[in-house]
């Protein structure tokens, strides 16, 4: 019976054999059309939902592929390229006409597109266009992947290699998956599964305890797809169970290496497809027949932005033709990493923060957008480089919260590697960092922390600067001036309590440690290959520095773009958060997240407390008070350009649920 999927590759067939044979975009295949947002009111026109499939073909021998590893070791097709394909997706409002001519490309976050879609975007006209780069996301309509070719070894059958995943639980449990998040394991070879190791820590830096073999078991739970990658679902089980907190190491022997570095190329391709290609296979052409995207802004959160900045870093902001690629480009809360995203064995879906992924080549030398020098390699560079000497470098906007200060190294996008002075910042480069805010607001409650999670909301701070990146590409106009810390003005500081200005608050504790990367010996092939061979890698006894930022009378930080919430304050807004006792490990630092204090509302709820800090009572002479002064900060925002006049009303509705805090 013949499969889906097993269909495409049919017609994939077909069409190479049809069709001349030419390097990147050879068929855009549209699946579906459907209506878009019938609900969202003041739209410009009716939206629709583009999804289908892009082929690429990619040669091994031009230069501007010569970048992604193991490239050159996948199969060929009769011309010597390298076939494979991807989902994409566009929102598009129906009739072109009323559509921008700058187009936002989002890059999906582990197959979920996180932004584009919103209100605001569909207010303003905005078509965005998402397309799968991760060949770990499973297989999933809702999903955008990539069917990414696979590295051949020299006898031409799939690459066999080491491989480390690290597992990690909040509560007692007797399976784990095998990859991070969801997502797709390397296959293990069977043969050698019975000289596969376990092993447990409680933080990076113990020794780690190796688990009898007996006690555990690898199992598959789908097997490999039927063609494609050989990517797996898979867990790991131990009878006595895994202990919350703890970290645990599996290293197995693998096969089926992915080229994932074809994820950027095939980023880089659909873009210049989209902006150049006047034929029928281009979905968005305007009603002459052109190219309706005249400039791509390239945006990315968190592990996406990361993404968009190693997408940098590696070239591939210049295509095949020597073009530019975007004209700007946005990583979101990235802080000051890159990935596991073109490396023989990569795993995309991987991060590190304070707690868990420390030894995954994520937090890696350069982090400036300007040139600086590694202290421990000698070597001088800057994400910038390439794309510098080629001619195609983007305007950027860097926008982190606070919260990447503590958990994603952010300090180290503004500073020296050393964190002992301020980088020259580059003219078309602005930085925004989010003050009182952590790496995605929340105001559910939730057990895992030991401070309530932090609802600041920076989703109007985002909006503002697209529309001025969009203003700033499309004719000059410069945005508004960033806003960062620095050591200079001392804003930004050592992160010990004593540093930073903290005051001890009734029954809160301070952080003891944060993140701080390190260079870490992979083995001796790794800077030429990507290959890691020390499963765990070696650690050194050398870091990076890292700052936060200083702090008000308030523990809130000052340096930064402060949303109207937290420079006319009810509460304490952190960027950090210490695990709860209940999910194992509590001096550790809760992955991402910060945490909200609330002020005393009254003086006497103060006194009786103990609480430094002033009370609402005393701070507001009432909610009338509190409002006004709030909407006045909104004013001085919208003035000086960081947020726009349609802003207001979401701001006031903040401050009217805060209503409750002033009923004494």
């Amino acid at each position: 019976m013949m499969t889906y999927r097993s269909l495409w590759l049919l017609l994939l067939v077909i069409f190479f054999v049809s069709v001349p044979v030419r390097a990147e975009v050879l068929q855009v295949i549209v699946d579906s059309r459907t209506p878009f947002a019938a609900d969202v009111p003041d739209k410009v026109g009716p939206y629709e939902r583009i999804r289908g499939r892009v082929v690429y073909a990619l040669d091994p021998n031009h230069k501007a592929n010569k970048s992604i590893v193991d490239l050159s070791r996948a199969a060929t097709n009769g011309e010597g390229l390298v076939e494979f394909y991807a989902d994409f997706e566009i929102i598009a409002p129906v009739d072109k006409s009323l559509a921008k001519r700058t187009v936002l490309y989002d890059i999906n976050n582990r197959g979920r597109r996180l932004w584009g879609m919103q209100p605001f975007f569909l207010r303003h006209g905005y078509v965005t266009v998402s397309s799968g780069w991760i060949a770990e996301v499973p297989l999933d309509d809702r999903l955008l992947r990539i069917e990414a070719p696979v590295a051949l070894g020299e006898d031409g059958v799939p690459m066999v290699g080491m491989v480390r995943s690290e597992l990690t639980t909040d509560a007692l449990t007797n399976r784990l998956p095998l990859a991070s998040r969801g997502a797709l394991a390397y296959e293990p070879v069977i043969d050698s599964l019975p000289k596969a190791e376990l092993m447990k820590r409680r933080r990076e830096r113990d020794t780690a305890e190796l688990i009898p073999r007996d006690h555990w078991e690898l199992l598959m739970a789908k097997g490999p797809q039927e063609e494609g990658s050989g990517l797996i679902e898979a867990v790991i089980e131990m009878p006595g169970g895994f202990e919350p907190g703890l970290l645990y190491d599996l290293i197995y022997e693998a096969r089926g290496s992915v080229v994932q570095g074809a994820g950027f190329a095939a980023i880089r391709d659909f873009v210049s497809f989209l902006k150049h290609d006047g034929s029928a296979l281009n979905p968005l052409r305007d009603s002459s027949g052109q190219p309706l995207a005249r400039r791509v802004i390239g945006e990315g959160r968190s592990q996406s932005g990361r993404a968009l900045r190693m997408f940098l870093y590696e070239g591939f902001n210049t295509d095949e033709q020597g073009r530019q690629v975007f004209e700007g480009v946005m990583p979101v809360i990235s802080g000051g990493g890159q990935g596991f995203f073109n490396h023989r064995f990569a795993s995309p879906t991987r991060t590190a923060n304070e707690h868990t992924g420390h030894l995954y080549p994520v937090d890696v030398f350069p982090f400036t957008y300007g040139e600086e020098t590694d202290p421990f390699t000698n070597q001088t560079d800057s994400l910038l480089r390439r794309s510098r000497a080629d001619g195609t470098a983007p305007k950027v906007m860097h926008l982190d919260t606070t919260s990447e200060y503590w958990h994603r190294s952010a300090s180290l996008v503004l500073t020296d590697p050393t964190g002992t002075r301020d980088t020259a910042m580059p003219d078309d480069v602005r930085v925004y960092v989010f003050g009182g805010s952590q790496h995605g607001p929340s105001s559910r409650p939730s057990e895992r922390g030991q401070l309530p999670p932090n609802p600041n909301v920076y989703q109007p701070f985002l909006e503002t600067l697209f529309v001025s990146m969009d203003k700033w590409i499309t004719d000059g106009t410069p945005p508004p001036r960033s806003v960062y810390p620095t050591i200079g003005a001392g804003t930004l500081v050592p992160w010990l309590a004593q540093e930073t200005g903290w005051t001890a608050l009734p029954g809160v504790n301070y952080p003891t440690t944060i993140q701080q990367p390190e260079p870490v010996d992979y083995g001796s092939d790794f800077a030429e290959t990507r290959r890691i061979d020390h499963h765990p890698p070696k650690r050194t006894e050398d870091r990076y520095g890292v700052r936060v930022p200083v702090l008000d009378a308030d523990n809130n930080e000052r340096g930064v773009l402060r949303m109207p919430a937290v420079s006319v304050p009810i509460a304490t807004y952190t960027g950090w958060n210490l695990r709860n006792p209940g999910i194992g490990v509590p001096e550790a630092l809760l992955g991402l997240a910060g945490g909200y204090l609330e002020f005393p509302k009254t003086e006497r709820d103060r006194v009786a407390s103990g609480d430094p800090r002033r009370s609402i009572e005393e701070r507001y002479a009432d909610f009338n008070d509190y409002l006004e002064k709030t909407m006045r900060a909104a004013d001085t925002l919208i003035l000086t350009g960081y947020l726009l006049e349609e802003h207001r009303a979401g701001i006031k509705a903040v401050s009217e649920s805060h209503r409750p805090l002033f009923a004494h």
